[in-house]
């Protein structure tokens, strides 16, 4: 998830007086702790569970975690997803185990627990450190938390400096290091870092490059592998328990992309190619092909030398033919992710294809009887000129109806505001009752601190107070719901109008509104269409008012 850059923005969140002390909980575990069993997952929450004992006033809200994930950058999932809780004023204090589990760059753990968090209003705990930010002495006074976390950022760095050293001279001896062995290999059982014949797959592998040497196009190939039922490399290795997460999605038909990447795939000569990405500033980038690490026959062969380069050559030799000529640009696919064919469900494919009387001529068609297999599919075929003027004569005459039959604009502005007016007033009064609240429950935990009333009183009325500020919560958020609805078709309404006047004016249909107005265009061999728009509730309104 791309990260939000939140230091030059500094978001006003709402205070509401609580007894509770709202918690988020942060866990990290990064690759170099993976042999450190103090820093496991559940070890750093066994840790947080036994500061929490003495001390009921912290409810933890949410408990985010990163598994894996270095603390060089502040780009993790979980952690993205508890700011966003702290900006909606969700959390008041955020605990980790110490402070590495927050991060290990010393510049912006410095910045979140010195800045952010204080703007934000948010109290940050690291057990295992004794730190604690409600205290005044910590948060700004002495040395020892700018320098744990530069000790902290210089231990990743020469951690992170050992495993790619250790991986690097692994490549140079030979022995693989990649998380997942090429199809139609396994790793040994006896030595991770040896590739072995997956005899499941290994034959599949030949055959394709079998048929790549006996110059058969990709395309056929596909297709050959498709009619005859062979189970695509995900799927194969999801049903045989590699690595099942990582197989859980995947094509269940062979694409030319797959067959592509098996064929220039050097490892299956017996050589180990590796090296190929280099890390840039945290990220993966592919490296030049003369860095690649290269050792010869490190494990067995499933095709031969000959028969790689001989289809390495061939595979040349067909790309030259269209290299060698100056390359036109294809036009715009405005309909990219929106047509399907309505008889099998697949994607059309577009396509180019030259006039005899000059230019060219762009078509949408169904692929399945090319890569499937022949006659599994009626098959799709349409120009996207005659695509585009039936689509627009269709969207034209629906927009005309929902907006025809629509009040007049200004009705609508007027009702929409009135009703907005309401919800809000609702919301507000129960924000006021569910203040209330909490400031009875703050009373209540201040009575028992003070011995006025005792532990098992306490905890007995917080019990029923919390009930209903329960109820008020759902309620609150009912009406949030409410109101964002009532946003969203004011808005949706005005952008139909504009899209109508847009198309009466130019008869055209533009990238922008496809996108706009359409979910899912269906092509059927007599070419009539079936079409989702994404006005749709819109349109079954007015149905359901006529």
């Amino acid at each position: 998830m791309a990260s939000k850059s939140r230091k030059n923005v500094l978001t006003e969140t709402p205070t509401i007086t609580s007894v509770f002390i709202r918690t988020a909980v942060y866990l990290r575990l990064s690759v170099e702790d993976n042999n450190n069993r103090g820093n496991s997952l559940e070890n750093q929450q066994l840790i947080i569970q036994d500061y929490f004992a003495d001390k009921p006033e912290f409810k933890v809200v949410g408990t985010y975690t990163d598994n894996g994930l270095s603390g060089l950058n502040y780009n993790r999932p979980g952690f993205q997803q508890m700011l966003e809780q702290i900006e909606a004023g969700r959390i008041d204090c955020v605990i980790v185990k110490d402070l590495s589990r927050l991060g290990r760059n010393f510049i912006d753990t410095g910045y979140y627990i010195e800045q952010y968090f204080v703007t934000h209003h948010i109290r940050f705990i690291a057990v295992t450190d004794q730190f604690d930010s409600s205290r005044a002495d910590q948060l700004h006074g002495g040395i020892m938390l700018p320098l744990k976390n530069m000790i902290n950022e210089a231990y990743a760095l020469d951690i992170g400096r050992k495993i790619k050293a250790q991986a690097h001279q692994a490549m140079l001896d030979g022995e693989f290091v990649g998380a997942r062995a090429p199809y139609g290999y396994m790793k040994d059982p006896k030595n991770c870092h040896k590739l072995i014949v997956d005899e499941g797959a290994a034959p599949v592998v030949r055959q394709i490059f079998q048929w790549a040497y006996e110059k058969m196009g990709i395309n056929q190939i596909v297709l050959r592998l498709n009619e005859a039922g062979v189970v695509t490399p995900n799927i194969y290795k999801r049903e045989h328990g590699y690595d099942g997460k990582r197989y859980k999605t995947g094509s269940e038909k062979w694409q030319t992309r797959t067959v592509a990447m098996i064929l220039r795939n050097q490892t299956y000569t017996g050589d180990l190619v590796q090296g190929k990405s280099k890390t840039v500033d945290h990220q993966q980038m592919p490296a030049s092909p003369e860095d690649y690490i290269i050792v010869r026959n490190t494990h067995p062969a499933l095709v031969s030398r000959e028969v790689f380069d001989a289809v390495q050559a061939y595979r040349r030799q067909v790309a030259g033919k269209y290299t060698n000529n100056t390359p036109i640009p294809y036009s715009p696919n405005i309909f990219q992710g929106k047509i399907f064919c309505g008889h099998c469900g697949k994607s059309l494919h577009r396509q180019r294809s030259r006039r005899s009387q000059g230019g060219y001529i762009y078509l949408f068609h169904c692929l399945t009887n090319t890569r499937v297999a022949k006659g599994a599919c009626e098959g799709v075929y349409i120009t996207e000129k005659e695509l585009t003027e039936s689509l627009t004569v269709i969207v034209e005459k629906e927009l005309d109806t929902i907006v025809g039959h629509s009040i007049p604009m200004m009705q609508q502005e007027k009702q929409y505001k009135e009703h907005r007016a309401v919800i809000q007033g609702q919301l507000s009064e129960k924000r006021k009752l569910l203040e209330k609240d909490r400031g009875l429950i703050q009373g209540f935990y201040e009575d028992m601190v003070e011995g006025t009333i005792s532990r098992e009183e306490y905890l007995g009325l917080k019990a029923d107070m919390e009930e209903h500020t329960q109820a008020l919560s759902k309620s609150i958020a009912a009406l949030e719901e409410e109101k964002e609805k009532a946003d969203k078709s004011w808005q949706h309404q005005k952008a139909l109008e504009c899209h109508a006047a847009d198309l009466n004016m130019s008869h055209t249909l533009t990238a922008e509104l496809v996108s706009s107005l359409f979910t899912r265009i269906e092509v059927f061999h007599d070419r009539h269409f079936k079409i989702t728009f994404s006005f749709q509730d819109a349109l079954e309104q007015e149905a359901q008012h006529g």
